[in-house]
């Protein structure tokens, strides 16, 4: 039950992200509702989106999660794959942060954002080896994947230019992505989701 309902979060929350890139689909939906109209319906799918495969999640952990390959790995390097995990989710919250703090590092990678989700499937996908975390994970990799193609391929530019700032939103960025990723390992983790990551 909590997997299917996590899939349905899934197919919900990646597909209405999959809107946008879709330039004629978005084109048609804002002519017919107004683009406050898409943006509100666009954000209320997103938040159902989210619910969902929370709780599905949430739930598929309680009743006994399905193990696909982490069983037939030796402890020793499980243990190394988490802190590999650990490792790689630092640059992968400060790339989100930098989305939106836009410096040299938005420059340079042009859709940090993507860059950031990647990574953090990636880790994830490495320390967790049962079905509900591989489809979760993996469908987030499979999304930003695609997305990050169709924005290559996209003829237009999406909207009006924003401004890209110097080196300090840089600074900015890595600071604020330092605290979010401690704030994740020593609180949102072992609290909010019910897994310690620090000092197991």
């Amino acid at each position: 039950m909590g997997l299917a309902v996590m899939i349905l979060g899934l197919v919900l929350f990646l597909g209405i992200h999959t809107v946008p890139s879709q330039r004629e689909l978005r084109a048609s939906v804002i002519a017919a509702m107004s683009e406050g109209g898409y943006k509100l319906v666009y954000a209320l799918i997103s938040l159902l989106g989210i619910a969902l495969i929370a709780w599905g999640f949430a739930h598929y952990r309680a009743a006994g999660m399905i193990d696909v390959w982490e069983g037939l790995v030796p402890s020793k390097l499980l243990a190394i794959l988490k802190h590999i995990t650990l490792a790689l989710m630092l640059p992968a919250v400060i790339l989100v942060v930098a989305a939106f703090m836009r410096g040299h590092i938005y420059t340079a990678l042009k859709h940090p954002m993507l860059a950031g989700v990647k990574l953090w499937a990636v880790a994830h996908l490495l320390a967790n080896g049962d079905l509900g975390s591989i489809i979760l994970f993996g469908s987030f990799l499979g999304w930003a994947v695609f997305d990050r193609i169709s924005l290559k391929r996209r003829s237009d530019a999406g909207g009006p230019p924003i401004p890209v700032g110097g080196w300090g939103n840089d600074v900015i960025a890595v600071a604020v992505g330092i605290v979010v990723y401690l704030a994740l390992a020593f609180a949102f983790h072992p609290v909010v989701i019910g897994v310690p990551v620090v000092g197991v």
